[in-house]
């Protein structure tokens, strides 16, 4: 059975960092391609960053600007987003997902089989 959970949201005032962590299990997680998502209040689910199996590649949103940074740890079956530069736009559910997918990693929905429950970030202005 595959887990997939998300940690380490929370309350954080603009300007500030969170660490969101994503653990995987019940599948060769080395083998995955992963990808951060988020989805806000009344608005659509959005990728956010996501990176190769092997974390050689990355790729992020327009809207990241530079402020995120993904990685992950294959020893570990964990995955990483570092949000630094919080703006209250920035407030959403996290979530993150595996995908098998063979090629570079992607930013859209269909390609992810495996789904986590998320994480909540709240930025106070």
């Amino acid at each position: 059975q595959v887990q997939v959970i998300e940690s380490g949201g929370g309350l954080v005032q603009t300007g500030g960092s969170v660490r969101l962590s994503c653990t995987a299990s019940g599948l060769s997680f080395g083998d995955y391609m992963m990808v951060w998502f988020r989805q806000a209040p009344g608005k659509e689910r959005e990728g956010v960053s996501c990176i190769t199996w092997s974390g050689d590649t990355t790729d992020y949103a327009d809207f990241v600007k530079g402020r995120f940074t993904i990685s992950r740890d294959n020893v570990k079956n964990t995955l990483y987003l570092q949000l630094n530069s919080l703006e209250p736009e920035d407030t959403a559910m996290y979530y993150c997902a595996a995908g098998s997918y063979g090629g570079s990693c992607s930013l859209h929905a269909v390609f992810y089989n495996y789904w986590g429950q998320g994480t909540q970030v709240t930025v106070s202005s």
